[in-house]
């Protein structure tokens, strides 16, 4: 079924599904993807791990070349526009493809933008519960 609500939902839908059908939602994928990155950060050292947060954060709060892209090139065919006007009355098909093309690289180019921003998002909050916590089976650095 085709749904516009978000990935929160869709995973609710998922869970409650599998926990009245099958019984096991810890099986589900999505919850072992994020186990075994909680596995993994609870063997690092927590001054280690802080270093990741903080690299972590920087991931998730930074824009990266993705905002630069998409105001890139409109600029540059603005600046061009004259010699840019000449060349797409000749050639209408031209445009289309170039519209087409530069409509699905942005759309592309944001959906990995923000998903890799969702994911940082995910580290950071697993690397924070970890490092909240008062475990003493952590390693730490000397």
């Amino acid at each position: 079924m085709f749904s516009l609500r978000g990935d929160a939902h869709k995973l609710y839908v998922k869970l409650k599904r599998t926990s009245e059908t099958e019984g096991g939602v810890e099986q589900l994928e999505e919850l072992k993807e994020i186990s075994d990155i909680e596995r993994f950060y609870q063997t690092v050292p927590s001054a280690t791990l802080k270093k990741i947060r903080y690299r972590m954060v920087k991931e998730r709060k930074g824009n990266g070349i993705v905002p630069i892209l998409v105001t890139a090139a409109p600029w540059l065919a603005f600046i061009l526009s004259d010699q840019l006007q000449k060349l797409l009355n000749k050639n209408a098909a031209f445009l289309t493809g170039f519209i087409l093309l530069y409509s699905f690289f942005v759309t592309l180019s944001l959906i990995i933008h923000h998903r890799e921003k969702a994911w940082a998002a995910v580290h950071v909050e697993i690397i924070e519960d970890l490092l909240n916590t008062e475990d003493t089976t952590r390693p730490s650095e000397s």
